[in-house]
């Protein structure tokens, strides 16, 4: 098969039987008529065993906006021979969950990738998209090549991925309730990102899903399209920011920089406890943790200690950190998935393709050339411009490399979360790096907080991966249970 020619392939796993999905349907009917039908859960069910009425009485209550009761529905879908642009976008989607093939693992060379039909600006394709698509085919496969000559050298290959464009194909298990899915599938067909072919490609075959495996929300789905929240309120910025007297060019940040926090946060976090173990008013468990300073001078490290030690730490998620990142595409997905932190990344139709991120292992014997392999690319980038390519079909020339800056906000708890995932000697370089710096300026500002943060060997003493372990700071190593 031509390298290029494979095509998407989405498949729901399971729950798409006939018998499947009128049992799906009796629970979400059954969950919208509970809170006004007498008897218990099961005897409502029982009561709900008729399909059509069930399909009336379920689409009546997401035409009135009640859409949460198709949470109760989960659905499970494979998607084949996808780019990392789809992977990207449905991470973002905070209540989906997803396994996705590793590009730290496994050799990428052979897995093809995605060929667009070259539009212009009004979606029209152009004359030239044949010419176009085959001068695009060698240069992609160029790439790919050269991404098989750094993984022969035995660079590592989650170095080597840096210079694969976003165009490689990725496969996904994809799993998310109902109502994550008409949200999905709805912005894919009508919101901004369904000017990227293969993003609307995705939202059709969804939809298609959609009134075959969830019939109770194909109204609700046809209702999207004449939604006004599809609409860009803020292209008015477009023109008005050129006007100011401002440095256009956006840079990239050298490191991580921390834009906001929460003043006192220790404190806070101490004073939270106190007002939940005994329901006092701040005022009053202020003035309770002043004196317990004084009938014991290790007070607030003891109590830190004992919030971090315990497993809900719901008193950390009242203190928040806010970050601006410098990061590339290959590692974006390794924070975009931890799903309780408000987040915010440039449209991919916006990088700078000047902006990239250089392995080590790359640079010691190949800086040269893979310094060329980027400014060729943004030569390339704007030779597809020029023959009137539009934006949403050059979003392809994007290499894995490639980095732009992110911000985010998060609680406690997350930061705490992503500490002991990401500062883990076993984390890729770059967002283990990332998250070294993200909590050393949180222990900066709130020093008690800071011994929650890091990698598990650090703060509990032990770890977790077994014979993968680093043997890091001479810790216990638990062994994995073989089940």
């Amino acid at each position: 098969m031509v390298e290029g020619e494979i095509l998407m392939k989405v498949v729901m796993l399971g729950n798409n039987t006939k018998e499947e999905i009128e049992k799906r349907l009796q629970i979400v009917a059954s969950a919208g008529n509970l809170s006004r039908a007498d008897g218990t859960v099961t005897q409502v069910l029982e009561s709900h065993n008729d399909y059509e009425t069930n399909l009336k009485l379920a689409r009546a209550i997401v035409g009135y906006g009640h859409k949460s009761i198709s949470e109760h529905d989960y659905l499970v879908f494979a998607l084949e021979d996808v780019t990392p642009i789809i992977e990207q976008i449905i991470i973002g989607y905070r209540l989906t969950s997803f396994t996705i093939k590793s590009r730290r693992n496994v050799d990428f060379r052979s897995v093809g990738f995605y060929v667009p039909n070259f539009k212009d600006v009004n979606g029209n394709v152009l004359e030239n998209n044949e010419q176009l698509q085959a001068e695009y085919k060698k240069y992609m496969q160029s790439l790919f090549d050269k991404y098989g000559e750094l993984v022969d050298e035995e660079i590592p290959v989650e170095d080597c991925r840096y210079i694969l464009p976003y165009s490689y194909h990725s496969n996904i298990i994809m799993g998310c309730d109902a109502n994550e899915l008409l949200n999905m599938a709805s912005d894919m067909m009508y919101g901004k990102i369904s000017k990227i072919a293969e993003v609307r490609e995705l939202g059709e075959k969804l939809s298609a899903m959609i009134k075959d495996y969830v019939p109770y929300l194909d109204r609700a789905l046809d209702k999207e399209k004449d939604k006004k929240y599809y609409t860009d309120n803020l292209e008015f910025l477009d023109e008005l920011v050129p006007q100011i007297e401002f440095p256009q060019q956006a840079h990239l940040l050298e490191s991580v920089e921390m834009t906001d926090y929460t003043h006192n946060a220790d404190w806070k976090v101490l004073v939270s406890a106190l007002m939940a173990r005994y329901q006092y008013t701040y005022e009053q468990a202020e003035e309770v943790l002043h004196q317990l300073g004084d009938v014991r001078s290790t007070i607030k490290r003891d109590m830190m200690q004992g919030i971090i030690n315990n497993k809900q730490q719901r008193e950390l998620e009242q203190v928040i950190f806010s970050y601006q990142i410098p990061i590339s595409l290959a590692v974006l997905t390794h924070i975009t998935r931890h799903r309780m932190h408000s987040l915010l990344v440039p449209e991919f139709t916006s990088f700078d393709l000047a902006n990239y991120i250089t392995p080590e292992t790359v640079s010691e014997n190949h800086k040269e050339e893979y310094d060329q392999i980027f400014a060729d690319n943004k030569l390339t980038q704007e030779y597809f411009a020029s023959q009137g390519v539009r934006p949403e079909d050059l979003i392809y020339f994007l290499l894995s490399g490639n980095a732009c800056n992110i911000t985010t906000t998060m609680n406690g708890r997350t930061l705490e979360w992503i500490s002991r995932m990401r500062c883990c000697n076993k984390a890729q370089w770059e967002i283990r790096n990332i998250a070294n710096k993200m909590t050393e300026l949180a222990s900066n500002v709130a020093p008690l907080i800071g011994q929650g943060l890091g990698p598990t060997c650090k703060v509990f003493g032990y770890c977790n991966e077994g014979k993968d372990s680093c043997k890091n700071r001479g810790v216990v190593v638990k062994k994995k249970e073989i089940k």
